[in-house]
C-alpha cells in the first residue's frame, strides 16, 4: 500500500522545475478542455437562468445535471477498454477518447446556445445534459491519460498543472462569457437578451478547439497490454470487476474509510457553489463585477493555492495538505455568511472571493494528488472515475436542495450550513492519515 513519504526528497527549485516538463504543460492546455464546460452547465448557467427570472427553487434542482459526473464511473469501463473505430487506430485509445468526448462538448454548447430558457427549460436542460455526459467523458480519459503520462512522484505537480490549465478556462467560461455577453447586449433594452447569451455560447463551444488541438499534438501514452477477450463475461470481468476489487483487495478495511472521504471532502464547496452566481444577481452585483472579481481575480487566487499545494504536497506529504485545504475550504464559506449581512459590498467580495479561492486550490491540489496515488495503473481510468465521482455524488444531491434552503433561511443560513458540512471532513482526513501512516510503518 502507498504510502505518504515522497520516494526521494528534493530541492526547493527542483521542485518547482517540475511544472516545466513537456507532460506538466500538455496537461495545462488538457485541463483548459476539461475545465471549460463545467461552469457552462453549473455556475455561469445558474446566472443566465437567473437573470432570466427563473426562480432560485428551480435552479438549485437543475443543478442536478451535474449528477452525470457522479455516475460516469458507470461508463469509465468502456472508455478505459473499449476502443473507437478509426479513431483508436489513429490516435490511440486515450486520445481517441478524449477527441470524441470534445466533439460531443462542443455540440452540446451549440444546442444551449441556441436555446431561450424563457420560452422552455427542456431543451435547455437536455443540451446541458449532453454537454455533462461528453465533459465526464473527457474527465474519464484524461484522468487516466494523465496517470499514465507520469509517475506517482510527479503527479502533485500535473495536478497543479491540470487545476492551472482548469482555471483559466473557469475563467473563461465565467469571466469571458459574462463579459461576451454584456457586451453583446443591446443597449437600452435591458433585462435579459437571448442573442447576447447566444454570442457567448457559441463562443465557448468555438473554445474547446484548444483541448481538440492539443490532442493531436500530444503523443499517446504506452499502451498497456490487455488480456484477451473470452466473450461478454471474460470482457465485464476485467473491465468493470477487476478494478473495483483490485482496489478492495489492496486496502481491505481501510477501503471503506478511504471511500468516505473521497465521498464528502468537497461538499461543502460543492453545495455552497450552486447558489453562489444566484447570490451575486440578488445582492445587485453587475456582470463586469461577477466578472472581475469572482471570475477573474478569484481564478487567479485559485491557480496561486494549486501551485502552493503543488508544492506543498511534494514537500510535506499529501496529508497534511489534504487537512489544511479541508479546514480552509469550510472557513471560508463562514466569510460568505459575513458578506450576505452586508450588502452590495465590492471590496467586501474581493476579499471573501480571494480567501475563498485560495483555500479550494490548496485542497484541490492536494485532493487530485490524493486521488490518484490510490489507483492502480492497470485500471487508471476505471479507478480514478469510481473516487472523482463519488466526490460529487453526495454533494451534487444536496446541492439540489439549496435553491429551497436559501428560499426558507436565507443566504447567510445557507452560508453557514455548508461550512457546518465541512466538520465531519476534518475527522475522516484525520483517520485517514492514521492509518494510512500505520499501513506504511508496517
Amino acid at each position: 500500500m502507498p504510502t505518504d513519504t515522497p520516494p526521494m526528497r528534493r530541492s526547493w527549485l527542483a521542485a518547482w522545475r517540475v511544472y516545466l516538463e513537456p507532460a506538466s504543460v500538455r496537461m495545462l492546455t488538457l485541463g483548459f478542455a476539461a475545465g471549460l464546460p463545467l461552469l457552462l452547465v453549473l455556475g455561469t448557467l445558474s446566472f443566465r437562468l437567473r437573470e432570466a427570472g427563473i426562480d432560485r427553487t428551480t435552479i438549485g434542482y437543475l443543478s442536478w445535471v451535474g449528477l452525470a459526473y457522479a455516475f460516469k464511473w458507470v461508463w469509465s469501463p468502456l472508455v478505459d477498454r473499449l476502443p473507437l473505430p478509426l479513431l483508436t487506430r489513429v490516435l490511440g485509445r486515450r486520445r481517441g477518447w478524449l477527441l470524441l468526448a470534445q466533439a460531443v462538448v462542443a455540440a452540446g454548447l451549440v444546442g444551449m446556445a441556441l436555446v431561450d430558457p424563457r420560452d422552455a427549460l427542456g431543451p435547455m436542460v437536455w443540451c446541458a445534459l449532453v454537454v455533462a455526459f461528453g465533459s465526464a467523458t473527457q474527465d474519464i480519459a484524461l484522468d487516466a491519460f494523465r496517470i499514465e503520462s507520469a509517475d506517482a512522484d510527479r503527479q502533485a505537480a500535473l495536478a497543479a498543472t491540470y487545476q492551472t490549465g482548469y482555471r483559466l478556462a473557469m475563467i473563461w467560461a465565467g469571466a469571458g462569457v459574462l463579459w461576451i455577453a454584456a457586451r453583446a447586449e443591446v443597449a437600452g433594452a435591458g433585462g435579459y437578451q437571448t442573442g447576447a447569451w447566444r454570442a457567448a455560447y457559441l463562443v465557448m463551444a468555438a473554445s474547446m478547439l484548444v483541448g481538440a488541438v492539443t490532442v493531436l499534438l500530444s503523443p499517446e501514452p504506452d499502451p498497456r497490454p490487455l488480456p484477451p477477450v473470452q466473450g461478454l463475461a471474460s470482457w465485464l470481468r476485467g473491465a468493470v470487476v477487476e478494478p473495483f476489487a483490485d482496489f478492495i483487495q489492496r486496502y481491505r478495511w481501510q477501503a471503506a474509510l478511504i471511500l468516505a472521504l473521497i465521498a464528502i471532502y468537497r461538499i461543502s464547496d460543492v453545495v455552497m457553489g450552486i447558489m453562489a452566481n444566484p447570490f451575486y444577481v440578488d445582492m445587485g452585483y453587475t456582470k463586469d463585477e461577477v466578472a472581475a472579481v469572482t471570475k477573474v481575480f478569484g481564478v487567479v487566487m485559485t491557480l496561486a493555492g494549486a501551485f502552493v499545494g503543488g508544492v506543498l504536497s511534494m514537500r510535506l506529504g499529501v496529508m497534511r495538505v489534504l487537512m489544511l485545504g479541508a479546514v480552509l475550504s469550510a472557513a471560508s464559506n463562514l466569510l460568505f455568511a459575513w458578506l450576505a449581512t452586508q450588502g452590495h459590498d465590492l471590496y467586501g467580495l474581493i476579499g471573501v472571493v480571494s480567501a475563498d479561492n485560495l483555500a479550494g486550490g490548496i485542497a484541490s491540489a492536494a485532493f487530485i494528488a490524493y486521488l490518484s496515488s490510490l489507483t492502480n495503473v492497470r485500471y487508471s481510468a476505471t479507478q480514478y472515475a469510481l473516487f472523482s465521482s463519488m466526490m460529487l455524488l453526495a454533494p451534487k444531491w444536496i446541492a439540489g436542495f439549496s435553491g429551497a434552503y436559501v428560499d426558507a433561511h436565507g443566504y447567510a443560513g445557507f452560508f453557514t450550513a455548508t461550512a457546518l458540512l465541512g466538520v465531519p471532513v476534518l475527522l475522516l482526513v484525520a483517520l485517514a492519515a492514521r492509518a494510512r501512516s500505520a499501513s506504511g510503518a508496517g
